[in-house]
C-alpha cells in the first residue's frame, strides 16, 4: 500500500471523513528524526493495508494543518479513528511502539489473499447471474 500525502486542501477528505482509521505523520524535509519515522510508517502501511490508512503531511507546505492541530514539534504521529478523539505522540517511535500506543492490533487486518478471493467470488457470482 502506498502512503498517501495530505494537504491543507485534502486533509478533511483523506483523514477526517475517512471510514477507516488513519495514522498521520506530520513531518518536514529538514527534520532529521522525521527521516527515521518514514520506514516505520512504511511498516505500518504494509502490515495494516486495507484496514488502516497511513498519510503524511509536510508541515512546511501545509501551515493550516499545523495550526489546526497545534503541531509544535515534529515528527508528530497522530492517530485518527472514526468517531474518536485523535491521539498523538511527538518524536521518533518504532512501528511496534506506535502499534501499542494506538492499539492498532484491535483493527482487523485484511489479508491480501482473502481480499482477492472476496473480489473473485463477487465476480464469479455476477458472471453466474
Amino acid at each position: 500500500m502506498a502512503i498517501k500525502v495530505a494537504t491543507d486542501a485534502t486533509f478533511e477528505a483523506e483523514v477526517l471523513h475517512n471510514d477507516k482509521p488513519v495514522v498521520v505523520d506530520f513531518w518536514a524535509a529538514w527534520c532529521g528524526p522525521c527521516k527515521l519515522v518514514a520506514p516505520e510508517m512504511e511498516k505500518i502501511a504494509e502490515k495494516y493495508e486495507g484496514s488502516i490508512d497511513v498519510v503524511k503531511v509536510d508541515v512546511d507546505a501545509n501551515p493550516g494543518l499545523s495550526r489546526a492541530f497545534n503541531i509544535m514539534s515534529i515528527p508528530t504521529i497522530a492517530f485518527f479513528a472514526p468517531g474518536k478523539q485523535p491521539m498523538g505522540v511527538v518524536g521518533f517511535r518504532p512501528a511496534e511502539q506506535l502499534e501499542t500506543q494506538f492499539n492498532l492490533a484491535s483493527y482487523p487486518k485484511i489479508e491480501a489473499g482473502a481480499a482477492a478471493a472476496a473480489v473473485d467470488a463477487g465476480a464469479a457470482a455476477s458472471d453466474a447471474a
